[in-house]
């Protein structure tokens, strides 16, 4: 910790860009820690946004007590530090044996008196919100899909799907830590459609972070995998291939680090879910879409005053239809949150569903597995839930057989 400590002195200035804390440790609240340097009545201070649960909370700090909150962090919260200077980058990761191992990578020629004056005049205490992907730097897959111009300027009328593909970023910046180190890894991304976030993932883990990635994405639509192949060849990008197909009939692989579905609409989602949980997979992440299934299933004498109002019932079908998704994902071994993917202004389908795999010992995990799966039980007893995700699960034929079986009897979104 104390050369984490000697960083920090070195960092924690004006020119500091970002500093996160992530990949917190099993029961803590708190699950992601963003600091900044602002100046408050002309004296320098470092803000920290702290998320638990679904709020946000800030401090101000002076430096000195940033320095010391940080490394209490580190000691018992948080697994991750990444942070970005004038100066260069620093990484630092805590083992679950408690060895911290730090990570500086100096950027050359930086961080001269020039840069000092320009960052003290941003410091104001309402600047920009700093972006994993920053606003003025040129992305060329950013701009072929026109978010971006080639200047790096983000469209205007784009603004939202920039916010959305760095929001997205974040939550990958998270799981890292729970994603293998030492070989390549294997993403996949169902239904990818434009692969707005396809490529932000692979720019992002394999030119930023410098990972060793294979992404396959997937869609239906023969003319969007044309598009993405060409511009995937554009740029150069070897390990990021795109295929026509559908979820539940792909087997071109036989293992998977992270699935990835956005907007699969209705049970095209449970598809994902299961092949990533056959895979094995260590994270999922997805988005879910038009959930019409429980819908059609939903009944609860109690409930019934509440759900004889379609809108409602409509809005209430889709929570509880994810709700009973991440119960079902934690009964196979994952720790799963419900989180806001972007804001609900922007768009209703704002739900991610993150599950991560679950370390433990084989005999509470197998309890904790029992508690879920009677939890699941229960809840959708009481409604009369029949998840798709649920027969997959525990159904002896083909997610691929049951796919098509379903497709002929006329389910669409």
């Amino acid at each position: 910790m104390e050369e984490l400590r000697k960083l920090l002195e070195k960092y924690m200035d004006q020119n500091l860009e970002r500093l996160i804390l992530s990949a917190p440790r099993k029961g803590r609240e708190e699950q992601k820690v963003r600091i900044r340097p602002v100046l408050l009545k002309g004296q320098l201070k470092f803000q920290a946004e702290i998320f638990r649960g679904t709020q946000a909370f800030h401090e101000n700090m002076s430096r000195e007590e940033a320095a010391a909150r940080i490394c209490g962090w580190m000691e018992d919260t948080f697994c991750q530090l990444q942070m970005s200077g004038a100066g260069g980058d620093v990484t630092a990761l805590v083992s679950k044996k408690g060895r911290v191992t730090v990570k500086e990578k100096r950027r050359p020629g930086s961080g001269g008196p020039e840069a000092s004056c320009v960052n003290k005049a941003n410091l104001e205490h309402n600047r920009k919100k700093a972006y994993l992907l920053e606003e003025g730097t040129p992305v060329p897959f950013l701009a072929d899909l026109g978010v971006m111009t080639a200047e790096g300027r983000v469209v205007r009328a784009r603004y939202d799907k920039f916010r959305q593909i760095n929001r997205f970023l974040e939550f990958i910046e998270d799981i890292l830590p729970a994603l293998p180190r030492d070989r390549e890894l294997t993403i996949l991304d169902f239904g990818c459609g434009k692969s707005y976030l396809t490529f932000a993932i692979y720019y992002y883990l394999k030119e930023r972070r410098g990972l060793d990635v294979r992404i396959i994405g997937l869609d239906l639509k023969k003319d969007v995998i044309r598009k993405c192949s060409e511009l995937s060849r554009k740029y150069g990008y070897e390990k990021l291939t795109f295929l026509q197909g559908d979820i539940a009939g792909y087997e071109g692989c036989s293992q998977v680090d992270m699935v990835v579905t956005l907007h699969a609409c209705d049970t095209a989602t449970d598809y994902a879910l299961y092949k990533a949980v056959k895979w094995n997979a260590k994270v999922i992440l997805s988005v879910p879409c038009c959930q019409h299934e429980l819908n059609g299933q939903i009944e609860n004498e109690t409930l019934a005053p509440v759900l004889g109002y379609g809108l409602l019932k409509e809005r209430f079908a889709a929570l509880m239809t994810d709700g009973l998704r991440a119960r079902l994902l934690e009964g196979q071994g994952y720790d799963t949150q419900i989180l806001e993917f972007i804001d609900m202004e922007h768009t209703p389908k704002n739900i991610l569903i993150r599950a991560v795999k679950r370390p433990g010992t084989e005999e509470a995990e197998e309890e904790k597995r029992r508690q879920c799966m009677e939890e699941y039980e229960r809840c959708a007893s009481a409604i009369h839930a029949d998840l798709t995700l649920a027969r997959l699960l525990s159904a002896e034929a083909s997610p691929a057989e049951a796919y098509r079986r379903r497709k002929k009897g006329g389910e669409s979104c």
